[in-house]
């Protein structure tokens, strides 16, 4: 048994007040603590009594700090207990705060999922794969996982992934379309699609190239490889890889001809 002898008003927070027992400081609490332990001077504490009352303030602690963590965002159970026990709040406390959270709503594993998965499709165009590696990395649990991305539809995944296509293919006009269809595929694998929707999206792109194009792309991309050949290459050799390089970026035989013919006629003239 302990007598709080003093009870002061901190200086630098007036919603918290100092206790003392036996004249020496004992620990502090809320204003809303001192009301709900019936908290004054002479009042006989029990040892339990007073363990009860500093761990409701920890959590009640524990609490105020995980909300202003969620003032900037929504976050996931897993973010804000680790953040709570980075500042070193116990495990109890912790676990109290967090049940808290949830009660007053928070907090919601569900909630937040859902949301990621709405900002990664239409901020980030990411795939059902990346998108689950982000719900896995915010310490969602597998089965919810599972449940909020099968609300991300084939037919969605498609139409978020053939905008992205689009806007590549737009992007890379200076391109051959085997090189824009692979920089499409290359895209959609890492933002997480699968292999069935890449196809189906690439499938739906047309690639309409005509010669004046032709002549522009070969001319950009084949004088490069040329001069980088030509370093330690010339004749049948160079010719050959020459045009080894541009059939592998998917210029047709006939420009990859025209294209090397031209640059020899070139040399010659020199």
């Amino acid at each position: 048994m302990a007598i709080i002898t003093k009870i002061t008003r901190q200086k630098n927070n007036p919603e918290r007040y100092n206790i003392y027992i036996e004249e020496k400081y004992a620990f502090a609490v809320d204003e809303s603590l001192l009301v709900k332990y019936q908290l004054s001077k002479d009042k006989d504490l029990e040892d339990f009594e007073r363990d009860e009352i500093v761990f409701d303030d920890e959590v009640r602690k524990a609490f105020n700090k995980a909300l202003d963590f969620l003032s900037f965002r929504m976050r996931s159970e897993h973010e804000v207990k680790k953040k709570l026990l980075d500042a070193e709040y116990g495990e109890a406390v912790v676990l109290e705060a967090i049940q808290k959270l949830y009660h007053l709503g928070f907090l919601n594993d569900e909630s937040f999922s859902k949301a990621l998965l709405e900002t990664q499709k239409k901020t980030s165009q990411k795939g059902p794969r990346a998108i689950q590696q982000e719900l896995k990395k915010k310490g969602i649990e597998k089965s919810l996982q599972e449940e909020v991305l099968k609300t991300y539809t084939e037919d969605d995944q498609t139409e978020v992934a053939q905008g992205l296509a689009e806007k590549i293919a737009n992007q890379q006009s200076s391109k051959t379309p085997r090189q824009v269809k692979q920089k499409i595929q290359d895209t959609l694998l890492r933002k997480g699609y699968s292999y069935a929707i890449i196809s189906k999206v690439i499938e739906g792109i047309e690639f309409n190239t005509d010669e004046d194009e032709w002549e522009d792309m070969i001319a950009d991309q084949g004088d490069k490889i040329w001069r980088k050949v030509s370093v330690k290459f010339t004749g049948y050799d160079r010719k050959n890889r020459v045009k080894q390089a541009l059939y592998l970026k998917g210029f047709p035989s006939e420009q990859i001809e025209m294209f090397i013919e031209k640059k020899e006629l070139e040399e010659d003239g020199d």
